[in-house]
């Protein structure tokens, strides 16, 4: 019996340090990501995308504000939902997050759902997915492939679109087509990587959806492969000189009857810190 319990505080100790790693992981992770941000960055001009498509000359003019410095990191915090089901059953979970988004670099997203024992929480960034339940006991942990790269490469592109526009006009190399009146394409390569993003604006210009071909496993074959993911955005309000939705709605198979959003995300705040902010 005493060799038991041991045995168990042992591994509750092992468990609990190993948590404290992952929690070091992603402060340093993040520290480093926030380092990127550009000391002294070209300020917006309408100019500067003058020999964009329509659709994409009319985005930049309404999200960024003439003059604004063009920062490439944000750091975002939101509440919101959270499945942890499936269409038929979402089981969507209280959430709260914290993200520091650098495009085309890379991403942190740490995130608490859920409460008591049934509490999942941890971080989901370019380089690894790790979450825990309760707190110490480990539920998911991916990464080193190149499955998890390029799938996590093709979310914070996305994202980045939306949240830290100013990225894009920093990046070589970044590809636009008008795909209609109303919808542009971007493709950004990035270390053997590339991700194209399609992007729906309204008449003044604010994106309302953004749809991509995203590599996933998130399917009933559990087999990676592109699939259409997607999110619907909306409550636009304005952060240090850039108009940026608040509320996104996303999930896998977007167009399609089996799409359901598994991320429902009301962001509380944006803020565009110095390079030595950390």
């Amino acid at each position: 019996m005493l060799v038991a319990f041991a045995l168990g505080a042992l591994g509750v100790v092992f468990l609990c340090g190993w948590r404290v790693l992952d929690h070091r992981a992603d402060r340093a992770q993040m520290a480093r990501l926030i380092a990127l941000q550009p000391n002294d960055p070209p300020r917006f001009s309408a100019s500067m995308v003058a020999d964009l498509p329509a659709p994409a000359r009319r985005y930049f003019t309404y999200a960024i504000t003439e003059g604004t410095p063009l920062l490439k990191v944000a750091i975002l915090e939101m509440t919101g939902q959270f499945s942890l089901g499936s269409k038929a059953l979402p089981k969507y979970q209280k959430m709260s997050a914290t993200q520091v988004l650098a495009a085309p670099e890379g991403f942190v997203w740490k995130m608490v759902c859920g409460s008591g024992l049934g509490r999942m929480s941890g971080s989901d960034s370019g380089l690894w997915t790790r979450f825990w339940l309760g707190g110490i006991v480990p539920v998911a942990r991916f990464s080193g492939t190149n499955d998890h790269r390029r799938a996590a490469f093709g979310r914070y592109i996305a994202e980045a679109l939306f949240w830290t526009p100013g990225a894009y006009l920093l990046m070589d190399n970044v590809k636009w087509t008008a795909v209609s009146g109303d919808t542009f394409r971007v493709s950004v390569p990035h270390a053997g990587l590339e991700q194209s993003v399609d992007v729906t604006i309204e008449a003044d210009g604010r994106p309302s959806k953004v749809v991509f071909p995203r590599w996933s496993n998130a399917n009933p074959d559990g087999v990676y492969r592109e699939q259409p993911f997607g999110a619907y955005l909306s409550a636009h309000k304005s952060f240090d000189g850039f108009r940026l939705p608040t509320h996104v709605e996303a999930g896998n198979h977007f167009g399609t009857d089996a799409y359901f959003p598994f991320y429902i995300a009301e962001v509380t705040s944006v803020r565009f810190p110095s390079a030595l902010d950390r």
